[in-house]
């Protein structure tokens, strides 16, 4: 094992106050930060920490060589993925080995469909790795709402809006509360699959939850102008309760 160390820090839903105590004094300590981002952008976590960093922290970008242009399905897409993180690893291992001590910026809980957990399972073993765990974007959405998510005995499934229609019909129909991520593109699948479990109705859309720029809308209703790529998609339980 070497000296240095690697911190996976979750960032929480996007409001910097809702970090925990652990992941603002790490921040707010850096020497280095390495944080992802499409080419070109600046990236969600980056903007999350605005103001926080050192001025003399030395940033990665770690900039994915796709996102939305090949299929998920497409060989090339887990090919191309699993290089680049194999980029990644190896340049916060070599940081780490020198004794460094690198900060990686992640949105939500790091544990959580995060592109963090791939540097995990390549580095763990290697070096030493701490975890800061955070409040997922899912539970600052479903707090948007106003209401509960689950009640009682409900039963909460969360479900990625890439699966096949069929699939997500299916599990929406088994399930007592829902939260439905990366939608993206699959809007219209996951709109079908939600009317044939018939949860369209109690369906809720939340947009940036916990940002500036929060909107919440009801799905049936007009929500004109929310994009479903940044928004999570929430059905309520109807559970138990005194």
């Amino acid at each position: 094992m070497s000296t240095g160390r690697i911190y996976g820090v979750g960032l929480g839903p996007g409001d910097p106050d809702l970090m925990s105590v652990r992941a603002d004094r790490l921040l707010r300590n850096a020497r280095h930060i390495a944080f992802f981002r499409k080419p070109g952008r600046t990236g969600q976590a980056r903007n999350i920490v605005r103001g926080m960093i050192p001025d003399d922290a030395v940033e990665f970008p770690m900039e994915y060589p796709v996102t939305t242009e090949i299929p998920v399905t497409d060989p090339r897409y887990n090919a191309l993925l699993a290089a680049f993180y194999e980029d990644c690893a190896a340049h916060l291992r070599s940081l780490a080995e020198r004794g460094e001590e690198v900060i990686v910026l992640c949105e939500g809980d790091p544990f959580f469909y995060g592109s963090f957990m791939h540097l995990y399972n390549r580095l763990r073993g290697d070096v030493e790795i701490s975890i800061v765990p955070a409040i997922t974007g899912m539970s600052g959405a479903w707090t948007a709402t106003g209401d509960p998510i689950t009640w009682g005995d409900d039963v909460l499934t969360v479900l990625m809006g890439t699966l096949p229609e069929d699939r997500l019909a299916e599990r929406m129909a088994q399930t007592d509360a829902l939260v439905v991520m990366k939608i993206g593109r699959n809007i219209e699948k996951v709109k079908r699959a939600l009317k044939t479990a018939g949860l369209y109705q109690r369906a809720w859309i939340v947009e940036y939850a916990q940002m500036p720029n929060q909107r919440v809308c009801k799905l049936s209703d007009d929500c004109d102008g929310i994009t479903p790529y940044f928004s999570i998609i929430i059905v309520h339980g109807q559970g138990r309760r005194p």
